[in-house]
């Protein structure tokens, strides 16, 4: 199990952001240098930051190569345990708006299945 928590901040301009901090509370001493990947490759600028608490701010570079049809993960491990710390993913396309279209249809088949229900309900009760 890893010692440390990355908690996320937000995702601003092709930035994400998080806050890195130990379980145990205490203060991180050093810099905290965490493998951070995108299909095995590392991803290249994440800078890291002194915080409060001992804690540290963590900024990680949306690739422009994660940004493609389909589902695009980048990972964050510990160097240590190879542990997955967090993870950003990104959801874009066709791929994904068809997806979504079977979704949305398939709502509507049981949201007209319900009102048909309902409808015959209210006549029986009367």
């Amino acid at each position: 199990m890893s010692d440390f928590v990355v908690t996320k901040r937000r995702m601003i301009q092709a930035r994400w952001e998080a806050v890195v901090s130990r379980v145990d509370g205490e203060a991180i001493v050093e810099t905290p240098k965490f493998p951070v990947l995108l299909d095995g490759k590392q991803v290249l600028g994440v800078s890291y930051k002194s915080g409060d608490d001992g804690a540290w701010e963590m900024s990680v570079p949306v690739p422009a190569e994660a940004v493609a049809d389909g589902i695009r993960t980048i990972v964050i491990l510990d160097g240590e345990t190879q542990e997955c710390l967090a993870s950003i993913s990104l959801l874009s396309g066709e791929a994904l708006d068809e997806d979504l279209r079977v979704e949305v249809d398939l709502l509507r088949q049981e949201l007209d299945m319900l009102k048909r229900a309902f409808r015959r309900h209210c006549v029986e009760t009367n």
